[in-house]
């Protein structure tokens, strides 16, 4: 493969490609098992590539995607973050298969999201990029959170960079990474899959940026049941939003028994499974990244 050079790892194929970043999956010469390997555009290195790998590792939860190695491959041959092969197709294919999902479905994938982002808290990363590119969803209808490209530790200086569509207030005023910033983003996420489009539609940036920062929440588009949860996840002021993604995650799940049964996680994981996007493997690579990695 053109540009391949990571010692110790074959590659076999192109998984995806973004503007900072291209994911191999390849085969460890030492063992013969599949991984996901990220590297930097054009080969060589770029900065922040090493932070990212050192977040990602920090970070153990079932809910996102495994660190395995970083390989330094020297001063001009840049780097590669070998991460675990996750079997899938991103949200963003299942939503535009099929648009809005089914509540309890939604509802699933927002208490994924919530675990993982609470796993990553507890490490004191926050992720800054939730959106559904960055989900994974399995043939069992279980969520993966991918791709650190743009996190922070928590409290640290962070540049206004992320998914527009997806970013909090504080956020597209530079402010630094925090897990409420994290939980607005995961709730445009909610909100979009229950809707089928994302709360705030901007033909431009500094019309979006408005939007997020002084529009009214539009909960009164999801079902009445869950409006409570769009409303404070989305909330302008940080200070509003739920206290951690543990709390919110447990809001979440005492709204969906109430309003779709003792057996809406099963429904919903279900749902996801028979999604029409689910559980084929990705013919082409994501033009904004990030990647379905394909085991």
């Amino acid at each position: 493969m053109d540009g391949w050079d990571v010692p110790g790892y074959t590659a076999l194929r192109e998984l995806g490609a973004g503007a900072f970043g291209r994911v191999v999956l390849a085969v460890r010469d030492a063992d013969g098992r599949r991984f996901a390997v990220k590297c930097p555009a054009g080969g060589g290195p770029r900065a922040g590539f090493a932070e990212e790998a050192r977040l990602l590792g920090a970070v153990r939860s079932r809910h996102v995607v495994r660190f395995v190695e970083y390989v330094d491959r020297g001063v001009d041959g840049g780097a590669a973050i070998v991460m675990e092969a996750v079997s899938g197709r991103t949200l963003k294919e299942v939503l535009a298969a099929q648009g809005a999902l089914r509540p309890e479905a939604a509802l699933s994938v927002f208490r994924g999201i919530l675990r993982a982002l609470s796993d990553a808290h507890r490490a004191g990363v926050a992720h800054r990029d939730c959106k559904p590119g960055n989900v994974l969803v399995d043939e069992r209808g279980a969520v993966t959170l991918v791709d650190f490209g743009v996190a922070g530790r928590i409290g640290a200086d962070a540049a206004s960079i992320g998914t527009p569509a997806y970013m909090p207030p504080e956020q597209w005023q530079g402010l630094p990474a925090s897990p409420a910033g994290d939980l607005y983003a995961a709730t445009a996420v909610f909100f979009e899959c229950l809707t089928g489009h994302r709360p705030y539609r901007g033909d431009y940036l500094p019309n979006l940026a408005a939007q997020h920062m002084h529009a009214p929440v539009p909960d009164a588009e999801a079902p009445e049941p869950l409006r409570h949860l769009v409303r404070r996840g989305l909330a302008k002021r940080p200070e509003e939003r739920p206290a951690d993604a543990a709390s919110f995650r447990a809001d979440a799940e005492a709204a969906a028994r109430r309003a779709y049964g003792r057996f809406w996680e099963r429904k919903g994981r279900a749902a996801l499974a028979d999604a029409p996007a689910c559980g084929r493997p990705l013919p082409r690579p994501l033009p904004d990244g990030p990647w379905a990695l394909a085991a």
